[in-house]
């Protein structure tokens, strides 16, 4: 049996191969952009309160690192069997709250059955306090045009972002966009 070099070296094998390899990257390409625009379209849209810290990076250009306020949350929203400990992949249950702002029903181990204008956010322990549990989503960068993530961060000292996140049946979340507080009657 020849060696795998010279059985490479004929052309004619090696044509399918490569055309195989081709097709494979461009499907990869094209499924990745689908799962986004699939999450846009078809996902569920909830609203999240956040203040953005840290608005400039030399290497990246100006983008808002989001802290959202359902981030910390007290133990007694923890519906798993054991206690949560950090780095521990878990599911937050949203549901419309005050002002179309999304409040977290209870944070779960399992994924939980959503009802009716609920949606279940994937997030991930990054603290765990004597009362309380920190957590991270995925969505706490969010970049911006040139020179206006100070602006973000002056338009919310007084009142949050709102942040429209899009959530994919599969569990992938996106932001949509991220909506500047509105000042009495100003326009923008």
């Amino acid at each position: 049996m020849t060696d795998l070099l010279t059985w490479f070296s004929n052309p004619a094998r090696r044509q399918p191969l490569l055309r195989i390899l081709v097709a494979a990257q461009v499907l990869y390409v094209l499924g990745v952009a689908g799962a986004g625009y699939a999450t846009a379209a078809l996902g569920e849209h909830v609203v999240l309160a956040t203040t953005p810290i840290d608005p400039r990076d030399l290497l990246y250009g100006d983008f808002v690192r989001l802290r959202y306020t359902i981030g910390e949350n007290p133990l007694s929203l923890w519906r798993g069997a054991e206690p949560p400990r950090r780095r521990q992949g878990v599911f937050m249950l949203l549901a419309p709250g005050a002002d179309s702002l999304s409040v977290p029903v209870g944070v779960y181990d399992r994924a939980p059955r959503p009802g009716p204008n609920q949606a279940v956010l994937r997030a991930w322990v990054t603290n765990v306090y004597r009362n309380s549990f920190a957590l991270r989503f995925n969505l706490e960068r969010y970049y911006v045009p040139e020179g206006s993530g100070l602006r973000l961060e002056k338009a919310s000292r007084l009142h949050p972002l709102r942040v429209h996140v899009s959530i994919a049946p599969w569990g992938q979340a996106r932001i949509a966009r991220v909506e500047e507080p509105r000042r009495g009657k100003e326009k923008k």
